[in-house]
């Protein structure tokens, strides 16, 4: 029996069941991403334009990446207190805007509407602040793989959101928004006890790597199968039966990853408490040292990055760490003699340890923002366009799109976190370099959007989905190795701003104004040919009815200006390369010796 307590109490802190249960949280916490789904009936029922709609994609980017609150209540209170102030914002933000569609609550303008919009997505920045930071404490040198699986879970939400919907068959599409208010709140509230820090740092196993595996086959599989299901969905008429049992497949391929701590915790042998202490936890210093000791000894560090001539990054990983040693010791040995005055620094150096405030003055931390702004802001537009652009081109079931975005969306964070992880690991390049490729690859895909050649929406989809995609999986990785761990939470969470900035000009200002111009360029041209009683009853029949475009014109313009924005940002991804390469060959380099 005290055998069995023991296997229960591995299991509860096995840092593989908080991983799982954070992919579990993930997968219904990018409710934002169903946006193209929900915002039609919203447009109809409120009878709203394109530019009053393009506001609420504006809010909902600017609650699902004002992270700040959620940032510092991390730091304050327990991560399932976190989780439970983003549960209750969810609920009571869409829920609202669920009675509003419906006409159980009287209208509210569009202002109020806005914020009822951006508390409820907030949310989303408690559920991904929560799942982040405990799950990147627990795996320290598995950044890369952890954060683009649990990304991709946020950006597979839609999908999967969007498949429980068809099963349960509700009689309207605007219960679509009453599911998004209610599911997340129900998934969170019941896990939010589990997400926390386990000490994974002391739980390395050399079954890590097979465990991952076994991961990335679950995450490819899932979202072969769902691509399958909904193309099977959009392409013949599905039983209620069948779409149930679709769904309940769905469910089980969820639910697989559990085997992992399961097994880990029940069917290997415990180890020795000893083998466990692989990674000691930095404020655990040797006892005969004192704070001064340790102090000294980073700013001797900080000596050496000074001194050493700059041919000593050039030469292979081996013979550069023998090189700063020997350096590092006639330091330390001049110092004690009081032979050379060492400089104190004013502030961290490039992975260390920074403040927001330290990394606000750095070079570095904003062309990670403004990169991230072109790329991610370009991306986000798609999305929150994409029910108006497949429109705009003659299809009628937006959801397909909706959810095969969703699902690019997964793979591309999957796919960021797995190949960046290659790059810094194999060849001790920086991994901004995977992002400026992804930024590429988004051009293109814009340019299949503003063309509208044949199955463009099917390639644009493709191509958008995993480079934006893959900009949340490199993103904070990158920015905790170059600003540290301590602050993680307030950084990635500054850095998500860059969503709604592009947002705001990309959908915001570029994309609804040129929308509605042609829009109006069309409806002109339309009453024209009517006949002149008839043309005077249209236009006060249009004055009721929302304006809609017709063709790749629509969006032409739109995508070509974004196409160009994520060349530039690619450039800057490339500046924050040629910067840091340097940096990476000293975390990296030495793994590779």
């Amino acid at each position: 029996m005290g055998r069995l307590k023991e296997r229960f109490q591995a299991f509860v802190n096995n840092r593989w069941l908080v991983f799982v249960a954070a992919m579990w949280i993930q997968s219904c916490a990018g409710v934002g991403y169903i946006f193209g789904s929900i915002s039609p009936v919203i447009k109809s029922s409120l009878n709203y334009n394109q530019r009053q709609l393009s506001k609420l994609g504006v809010a909902k980017d600017l609650g699902d990446s004002v992270g700040f609150l959620a940032g510092s209540l991390s730091e304050i209170l327990p991560l399932w207190g976190a989780l439970l102030v983003g549960a209750l914002q969810n609920l009571v933000g869409y829920g609202w805007v669920w009675l509003i569609v419906t006409g159980r609550v009287p209208v509210l303008p569009l202002w109020a509407m806005c914020i009822l919009i951006v508390v409820g997505t907030n949310g989303e920045t408690y559920f991904n602040t929560a799942a982040l930071v405990s799950c990147v404490q627990n795996f320290p040198k598995s950044r890369g793989p952890v954060v683009g699986i649990l990304k991709g879970f946020a950006g597979l939400s839609g999908a999967i959101l969007t498949q429980i919907y068809t099963m349960i068959n509700f009689p309207d599409q605007a219960s679509l928004i009453f599911m998004v208010a209610v599911g997340p709140a129900m998934v969170v509230i019941a896990l939010m006890f589990i997400i926390r820090p386990v000490g994974g740092h002391r739980q390395v196993r050399p079954s890590d790597g097979l465990s991952f595996t076994f991961i990335y086959s679950v995450c490819l599989l899932l979202a072969a199968y769902l691509m399958g299901v909904m193309l099977l969905e959009d392409l013949v008429r599905v039983s209620h039966i069948l779409v149930t049992f679709f769904t309940v497949i769905l469910f089980f391929l969820i639910f697989i990853p559990m085997v992992i701590p399961i097994a880990l915790s029940f069917c290997e042998e415990p180890r020795d408490p000893a083998e466990e202490v692989l990674l000691p936890k930095p404020e655990q210093q040797e006892a005969g040292k004192s704070e001064q000791d340790v102090r000294e000894h980073e700013v001797i560090f900080s000596e050496v990055e000074d001194e050493k001539p700059k041919e000593v990054d050039l030469l292979p990983a081996s013979e550069r760490h023998k090189r700063i040693a020997q350096l590092q010791t006639k330091l330390f040995q001049a110092a004690a003699e009081g032979a050379v005055r060492v400089k104190r620094r004013k502030g961290p150096r490039r992975g260390e340890d920074f403040t927001l405030m330290q990394a606000l003055i750095k070079a570095d931390f904003w062309l990670i923002f403004f990169s991230l702004l072109l790329g991610s802001g370009s991306g986000l537009t798609v999305i929150d366009n994409l029910g108006q652009m497949s429109q705009s081109l003659g299809y009628d079931n937006t959801h397909i799109f909706v959810s095969m975005i969703s699902i690019w969306n997964f793979l591309g964070r999957v796919g960021g976190g797995y190949f960046s992880e290659i790059i810094v690991r194999d060849y001790a390049y920086p991994r901004p370099a995977a992002m400026a490729v992804a930024q590429l690859v988004m051009a293109i895909g814009h340019v299949f959007f503003a063309k509208g050649w044949p199955g463009a929406m099917y390639i644009g989809t493709l191509l958008i989905g995993l480079g934006y995609g893959a900009h949340w999986a490199i993103v904070p990785a990158a920015a905790s190795e170059l600003f540290g761990l301590k602050k993680f939470g307030a950084l990635y969470n500054f850095l998500t701003l860059a969503n709604p900035a592009g947002s705001l000009v990309f959908s915001g200002l570029i994309a609804s104004s040129i929308y509605d111009r042609e829009a109006e360029k069309q409806a002109h041209q339309h009453h024209i040919q009517l006949q002149i009683s008839r043309s005077i009853f249209s236009g006060m029949f249009a004055q009721d009815e929302p304006l809609k475009c017709e063709g790749s014109i629509c969006f032409f313009l739109t995508s070509m200006i974004m196409s160009g924005f994520c060349i530039i940002a690619a450039v800057l991804s490339m500046i924050l390369v040629y910067r840091t390469q340097i940096v990476y060959a000293n975390l990296y380099g030495k793994s590779r010796t």
